[in-house]
Order: structure tokens, then sequence, then C-alpha cells
């Protein structure tokens, strides 16, 4: 029996061992990056680069070639040469600073405005029912019609100086803010909120931890599709007898058939609200870095 009892002894402590010695010769764990979706994380700097090259010397080409009337279509070197005039001796009695400073003065304003006023409103309406029902019929009724379509309201109501300019600039750019507070709140997981309320979180806690901050990233979308939206409306805000403005200065422009000034405006309304998305992104960036990260 003593030879039995050491033989099953052997056994059970061979069968032990083995899977240890398996896992010993077994090689070690692989790690597998998992694969990106959508454009991935490679820059498209250069793609971008090529394609605005690619662009320039299309232009370049048609106007050169005759195909279009250089009333219709300048070459760049004439838009570039009405641009360095422009620079030296200012466009329309103002000099380009005034234009872009008047432009700039009008923007920002309305922004600030819209911005105030466009945040509480849209957080609001994501967390109560009656703030939506209030307000939800006039900002849809208003949101879909172009800003042309209510100007002669802002002449009639505020008259030909620079309220009537900034108010219609700030409707253009209300409605985009306050919509992407809304759908940012509406957005929050309930998990979220579940489990800050097990922890003790209080109202205010609840909403300056858990709702703002969820709700960021869509509102600072919102606020860089409103000053897209601002600029475009830029144009037809300074239509209502202005002297200064990149818009006023293109529509001065137009009735002259300078086209070169109408391309050189259109130019600095794209490089300013090109810098603006830049300053968004960086705001972005240091407000939500986890942005496009979860």
């Amino acid at each position: 029996m003593t030879d039995l009892a050491a033989q099953l002894i052997a056994m059970q402590s061979a069968s032990s061992q083995t899977p240890t010695a398996a896992a010993s010769t077994t090689a070690p764990p692989r790690v597998v990056k998992m694969r990106s979706f959508g454009i991935g994380e490679g820059s498209t700097l250069l793609i971008s680069v090529i394609t605005g090259i690619v662009i320039l010397i299309g232009w370049y080409l048609v106007s050169a070639s005759g195909w279009v009337s250089h009333l219709f279509l300048p070459t760049p070197s004439e838009v570039i040469t009405i641009a360095q005039s422009i620079w030296e001796d200012g466009y329309a009695n103002a000099t380009l600073w005034e234009h872009v400073s008047a432009s700039l003065m009008r923007i920002l304003s309305a922004a600030a405005i819209a911005i105030v006023l466009g945040i509480p409103a849209g957080i609001a309406m994501g967390l109560n029912r009656w703030a939506k029902g209030v307000l939800d019929t006039p900002i849809e009724f208003y949101w879909p019609l172009p800003p042309l379509a209510y100007l002669p309201l802002m002449i009639i109501w505020l008259g030909i100086g620079e309220a009537s300019k900034i108010s219609l600039l700030t409707l253009a750019m209300f409605a985009p803010i306050v919509l992407s507070a809304q759908a940012g709140v509406r957005s929050l997981p309930m998990e979220r909120i579940n489990a800050a309320l097990s922890l003790g979180a209080n109202c205010w806690q609840l909403f300056s931890e858990v709702v703002l901050p969820s709700a960021l990233p869509e509102i600072l979308t919102g606020i860089r599709i409103a000053l897209g939206v601002g600029w475009g409306t830029l144009v037809a805000a300074e239509l209502i007898a202005a002297t200064r403005g990149i818009g006023y200065m293109i529509m001065s422009a137009s009735h002259f058939l300078a086209t070169d000034a109408v391309f050189v405006g259109i130019a600095i309304i794209a490089i300013c609200a090109f810098a603006f998305s830049l300053v968004m992104r960086a705001i972005e960036r240091v407000l939500v870095p986890w942005k496009g990260k979860s």
C-alpha cells in the first residue's frame, strides 16, 4: 500500500506540474493594435496643401487661357496686384484695417451676445421641458430662414445703425449655439447621472462636473458652426447703410464690376474665418482633450 500511495502521489504531482511546464513553453501574448476607423490618426495637411495648389493652378489655367473674360474671372496676378493696392491705399475711402476692424467688431460683438444667451438657453432646453416647449417653437421657426428674409425687419425696428447689423448677426449665430447646447445635454448617458447621484452629488455638482463637461464638446462645435454662419451673414449685415467692413467692400466692388477686388474681399473673409476656426480648435484641445478619443 505504501508503494501504491507513493505512486499515486507521484502521478498527482506530475499532472499538477504539466500545465505549468506547458505554460512556460507558451509564447508571450502578442499585442494587437486596434484598427482605426474613419480618417485615422494620420495628418491630412499634405493632402490639403496639394489640393490648394491644384485649385490655384486650375484657376490660373482657366483665366490665362482666355476661356473666361477677365471681367468675370481675373488671373491670380491681377488679384494680387489689387490686393497690394488695397493694402497700401485702402478702398472706398477707408483703409484695409478700417474695413477689417469694423467687420471684426460686428462679428465678435454678435458672437459674444449669442454665446452668453445661447448656451444657457440650450442647456435649459436640454434639462427642462418647459424651457424646451417655450423656446423651441420660435427658434425652429426662424432658424431655417435666410438672414436676408428678416433683414428688412431689422432695418424697420432698429434703423440703419450698428444695432441692426449686430442684431442680424446675433440671430444668425444664436440658433446653432442653442441647438448644439441642447443636443449636448440630451446626449448625456443616464449612467453618468446615476453614478454621480449614487456618489452623493448635489444639484450644482451634478451640473458642473457631469452635465456641463459632457455637453461642452457639442457646445464648442456649435460655436464653430455659428461663427461660420456669422461670416456668411456678414455681407448681408453690411448691406445696411454701411461705410466700413469687408462685406461693404465686396458689395461696393461688385457695383463697379471690380471682380478682382471682390476676390480680395472673399479671400479676407476666408482668412479671418479660418483663423477663428484655428482658435476654436485650440480651445477645444484645452477644454475637451478627450474629444474623439473615447
